[in-house]
């Protein structure tokens, strides 16, 4: 993983972009931490990704823990960048391929992001498509996203759903900067609500999301955590 503040983080988005190459900025936190231990194809991603984010605070206080020079400012989500990064987006005038969401709320999310950021322009297409990469579905997608020919690619199907399509389409997307980014265009359509981002920076906003949605999250922060014990204490081990 990557230390990186958002100043930093935004400084290489605008120089891959520039470069006009194919580059990928994943991002870390405990669930993904957890799945590559179980999902080969979401390890392939992580090899493959140029820059990863680390989008916990318990990875951040982990990370000073075993002699890294971390600081909270290093901990970088899609909400706590957003801002800089649309108003880099609307300066630069680049094209921006936004791939997730139920039909409708990517629609509606680029349009509210349009009102306030002009000079961008967007293409959007939900996420639910049958996701085989050689089925026809997926074809057409990967053809849109070829026909738009985006300066940056931001992939938002859940994880690993969204890890898992950018392993196995890398090779054939046209040259852009991909980022994973989960439920944003969710935040910015207004069809779910985002922690105060005070909580982020405290390290409790797993317990909004986790009360928000219990059914669906119980598994994630309240079992799956304790998998990571062991790595985590053989890692302070050594360290000591």
């Amino acid at each position: 993983m990557d230390l990186l503040c958002e100043a930093e983080l935004m400084m290489q988005i605008d120089r891959m972009v520039g470069l006009r190459r194919g580059y990928l900025i994943a991002n870390h936190n405990l669930h993904s931490l957890y799945l590559v231990t179980r999902t080969p194809e979401m390890a392939k991603m992580y090899e493959r990704a140029d820059v990863i984010q680390i989008d916990s605070v318990p990875l951040i206080r982990f990370a000073r823990m075993t002699g890294h020079p971390a600081e909270l400012a290093h901990r970088l989500t899609y909400l706590d960048w957003r801002d800089s990064f649309w108003t880099m987006a609307h300066n630069r005038c680049w094209r921006v391929f936004y791939l997730g969401g139920a039909p409708g709320v990517a629609l509606s999310a680029t349009r509210r992001l349009a009102m306030t950021y002009p000079d961008i322009t967007f293409e959007a297409r939900d996420g639910f498509f049958d996701t085989d990469a050689q089925g026809d579905e997926n074809r057409a997608v990967l053809t849109q996203i070829e026909g738009f020919q985006p300066d940056v690619l931001l992939v938002g199907m859940g994880m690993p759903r969204q890890e898992l399509w950018i392993a196995a389409n890398i090779d054939v997307l046209p040259p852009c900067v991909i980022l994973p980014v989960g439920a944003a265009f969710d935040y910015e359509a207004g069809v779910q609500n985002a922690a105060p981002r005070w909580m982020g920076q405290w390290g409790v906003e797993w317990l909004y999301r986790l009360c928000s949605d219990p059914k669906r999250l119980a598994s994630r922060y309240l079992y799956e955590p304790w998998f990571l014990l062991k790595p985590a204490l053989r890692d302070l081990i050594r360290r000591r």
